[in-house]
């Protein structure tokens, strides 16, 4: 059952300098949370917080029983509670019926799971779109929720954390004991010894498979920018998996350097294109390449008949993005207004000044075109309806971190093992997601008309421009930090020239400045130290500053009380 793989990592694993206590923030938890207007009920809400879309973490039991981290005799506390996913930055939330378990925002359980080696079917644990796409501001100890905002969670840290726990389960005879007595003892999983044995060994199934995974990054440098929270590289990881871990082809793992903060959803229904290059255009195509990069199951090769089935749920993921979107543009999910009566009230005569500013220095940018279609235009009818179009501006232009656009547009992949030709990445995706979702049609008998619904109405592209698209600005007070990658704290430094940007500072806390609009920046134990000087993480590009246009400089230098106008006019959309 072991393999050498597994001893490997286990020794780097006990090199750390504090093997299994990673260096968290502590959770303090507000003393309420208001839940501001954005047009959805609390059942939707929690609808959307607690849906699959067809991921898996591991079986929900497992989840449910694994111990923290931590070298104990007695026991660790568990890796669900709450209060230790709160420290990687998931939003806690109560027991409900969508989620009878008290998992936190963006936890999902699901029955598709199948123990490995066999085709039995079991419930399993994974994150939904919510787990990324849920924030929460914090003034004081009162929170603000901010559903389809950008969270802040940790995800390289829960990934790291949650291996360790694996690890020390299988390694520990008293810690599996513990973890088998919690998992087994149902009518279902009776506790035996011939149960504990076939136990042990789905944990080294998973374990290897985990450590491999772990080793293949490691042995190639592979995600040398760390993200911290709320960043994810998911154009660059999301590959890794579908062309690498999926397709089962070493060849196809490439450097991933180009992190970007999670953005927000309200109104991304409507886009022409979407993610920060600008890369896909079909709303479907989009979250099944998300689910896939999030771990769905997919079969990439082997024999016909099993080609292309997947986990995703593509039937929960369109009833999302319906949510989201609404029947018009507005009519689903909101972007959140100021809360005036918790954060202050906005400046008026200020804001009406910011409004010029606005008009000068933004709106040709960030306000978009809304682009009217006609029935049955393009490879695919719709019905006649708009979508903004979003202004890509080209990265010579804006001159922020090339990282992200560059790296995909860069990227090429193998779409089987016995290939000798490439495809670009955006080829290999439109093909991979494309076929998934056929094979899902078919296998579930949808129906044309229901599936051009399910598509959005719009074809299945994939692009990689060397641009960055620039999104209308609603709701921008709540989606700190600030550019694709999250280098600048608050809109205040967003409007000065780079220098004069933070070039250090820490990522974590959820303590909101209303003044400079942004999170807290000072050192505090567990935060994430962001360095703009090292690659992928540059605060440059962007700039008020008086110098000629282009390279980065979009507009001219501003005085300080421009500055806290614009941003008072800001708080208002």
């Amino acid at each position: 059952m072991r393999k050498p793989t597994r001893k490997a990592a286990a020794a780097l694993l006990l090199a750390g300098a504090a093997f299994g206590c990673a260096q968290l923030p502590d959770y303090r938890p507000v003393e309420s949370v208001t839940t501001l207007n954005q047009n959805w009920t609390e059942a939707q809400r929690q609808w959307f917080y607690h849906t699959s879309q067809g991921t898996k973490l591991m079986p929900h039991r497992w989840f449910l029983a694994l111990e923290q981290p931590e070298l104990s005799l007695f026991g660790a506390g568990r890796f669900a509670a709450p209060e230790y996913l709160a420290r990687f930055g998931f939003i806690p939330d109560p027991v409900s019926a969508e989620n009878p378990d008290g998992l936190p925002v963006g936890f999902a359980r699901d029955d598709f799971g199948q123990k490995e080696g066999t085709t039995e079917r079991e419930t399993v644990v994974g994150l939904s779109c919510a787990a990324c796409h849920t924030g929460q501001v914090e003034y004081g100890r009162r929170g603000i929720r901010i559903d389809g905002g950008p969270a802040m969670i940790d995800t390289a840290a829960f990934q790291d954390q949650l291996g360790r726990a694996l690890f020390l389960t299988f390694e520990s005879e008293p810690r599996f004991a513990r973890f088998a007595g919690r998992v087994l003892g149902t009518p279902e999983a009776p506790d035996t010894p011939e149960a504990r044995a076939q136990l042990r060994q789905r944990l080294g199934v998973a374990l290897d498979a985990g450590l491999s995974e772990a080793s293949q990054a490691r042995s190639r440098a592979l995600y040398p920018v760390a993200e911290g929270a709320g960043r994810l590289d998911a154009l660059g990881r999301g590959g890794n998996f579908v062309f690498g871990t999926l397709l089962q082809d070493p060849r196809n793992f490439a450097v991933a350097d180009g992190p970007v903060s999670f953005p927000a959803l309200w109104d991304a229904p409507w886009f022409d294109w979407v993610q920060y290059n600008g890369a896909i255009r079909q709303p479907m195509g989009r979250n099944v390449a998300e689910a896939m990069g999030v771990r769905s199951i997919a079969k990439l090769s082997g024999p016909p008949e099993a080609l292309y089935r997947s986990s995703v749920r593509l039937q929960n993921i369109h009833a999302m993005e319906q949510q989201l979107a609404g029947p018009a543009p507005g009519a689903g999910l909101r972007s959140p207004a100021w809360p005036e009566e918790i954060l202050g009230a906005i400046d008026r005569a200020a804001a009406e000044r910011g409004r010029a500013h606005y008009q000068r220095l933004c709106a040709g940018c960030h306000q978009g075109s809304w682009t009217p279609t006609t029935a049955g235009a393009g490879p695919v009818a719709e019905p006649p309806r708009s979508y903004l179009r979003l202004a890509m501006i080209p990265l010579a232009e804006i001159g922020t971190d090339p990282k992200a656009a560059a790296n995909f547009a860069a990227r090429r992949a193998y779409l089987s093992r016995t290939d000798t030709t490439q495809v670009s990445a955006a080829e290999g995706l439109q093909r991979v997601t494309t076929n998934v979702i056929q094979r899902w049609y078919e296998d579930n008998d949808i129906p044309p008309e229901k599936r051009r619904e399910m598509d959005g109405y719009r074809a299945n592209d994939w692009r990689a421009p060397i641009a960055y698209r620039a999104r209308p600005l609603n709701g921008i007070w709540a989606t700190a930090p600030y550019l694709h990658n999250g280098s600048v704290p608050s809109l205040y430094q967003m409007l000065l020239p780079a220098e004069r940007r933070d070039a250090v500072f820490f990522t974590g806390s959820r303590q909101f400045d209303p003044k400079a609009v942004g999170f807290a920046t000072a050192p505090f134990t567990g935060g994430f130290r962001f360095d703009t000087a090292i690659p992928g993480n540059s605060n440059r590009g962007h700039e008020f500053r008086n110098a000629p246009r282009g390279g980065g400089v979009i507009g001219p230098e501003l005085t300080d009380q421009e500055r806290w106008d614009l941003i008072e006019y800001l708080k208002t959309l």
